[in-house]
């Protein structure tokens, strides 16, 4: 019949694992990139990125605690899971970003084989930052890179797959769990991300996926305690990056700076290593 009326999703947050609505019940439209109505997106609140801290904090010593392998296997279940619904991201990039279809094929193939190459990454990344130092003494130094911990970031949105998975992948296939701003315009793609996530075997709390209006919730994540580190790669406001940087190092945040790149180009170990602290070990000699 084509005179049904489309039933409009109301899509709601990712924390913990799981789907809460906003608490402050609010949502906001979603649009296509001629200006229709695709869906509604919960608007999240600063008692809504509470709880996503929480929840990050307390997944990460358990992430961490895994070994390399582990993480890097759950990060190929994603990618598997990924391809298999490969047609919904390309209808979402597509209508989303305006992209042609073989444009938008191109996006997420890209975005499965970042999955994959970040997984490859999970158990080399320490052998590749890490070293043994030379001392004058008889003792052993080694120098680890270690996770910093949970880490804020603001999804780029220009890229609204892709870029995002750019940013989430690095931060916990090192350990790290992640806080998540969805791109604001274009959120669909997040939650449908988040929607595989939830379904694969990554343990509930390392990734956590905010929508709505990065002004209202960033700053306030950029000055928790308990948040250790901030990607402002998806902030393309100069006074919130400002803001925001600003508010990190009331707690001495390393913060990573906005970034308008291509993210269809060779990502590079930069983001690895960004959000890994390093951790220098004594030892003294046998004999």
């Amino acid at each position: 019949m084509d005179d049904r009326v489309e039933v409009r999703k109301t899509y709601k947050l990712f924390i913990n694992g799981v789907f809460p609505r906003s608490e402050s019940g609010r949502t906001y439209p979603a649009l296509d990139s001629k200006g229709k109505l695709l869906a509604h997106a919960a608007l999240a609140s600063r008692k809504d990125a509470r709880d996503a801290v929480l929840a990050a904090r307390a997944a990460q010593p358990g992430w961490a605690a895994r070994d390399a392998y582990s993480r890097g296997q759950i990060l190929y279940r994603i990618a598997e899971m990924l391809e298999g619904r490969r047609d919904q991201f390309e209808t979402e990039i597509t209508r989303c970003e305006g992209l042609s279809a073989r444009r938008a094929t191109g996006v997420v193939n890209a975005t499965i084989d970042r999955w994959v190459w970040y997984a490859g990454w999970a158990d080399k990344i320490t052998q590749v930052l890490g070293s043994s130092n030379q001392v004058s003494g008889p003792y052993f130094n080694f120098s680890v890179p270690t996770p910093t911990g949970v880490v804020a970031a603001v999804a780029p949105a220009r890229s609204s797959l892709l870029g995002l998975v750019s940013v989430i992948a690095p931060i916990i296939v090192t350990g790290n769990t992640v806080v998540c701003l969805a791109a604001p315009e274009k959120p669909l793609p997040a939650i449908s991300l988040a929607e595989v996530l939830a379904t694969s075997d990554l343990p509930a709390g390392v990734v956590n996926i905010l929508t709505g209006q990065p002004h209202t919730v960033g700053p306030w994540l950029a000055e928790h305690a308990d948040v250790n580190a901030l990607d402002l790669s998806g902030v393309d406001d100069d006074s919130l990056a400002t803001e925001m940087a600003v508010g990190a190092a009331g707690t001495i945040k390393y913060a990573l700076p906005p970034c308008d790149s291509d993210w269809t180009l060779d990502p590079g170990l930069g983001r690895l290593s960004a959000f890994m602290n390093t951790t220098t070990v004594w030892h003294p000699q046998g004999r």
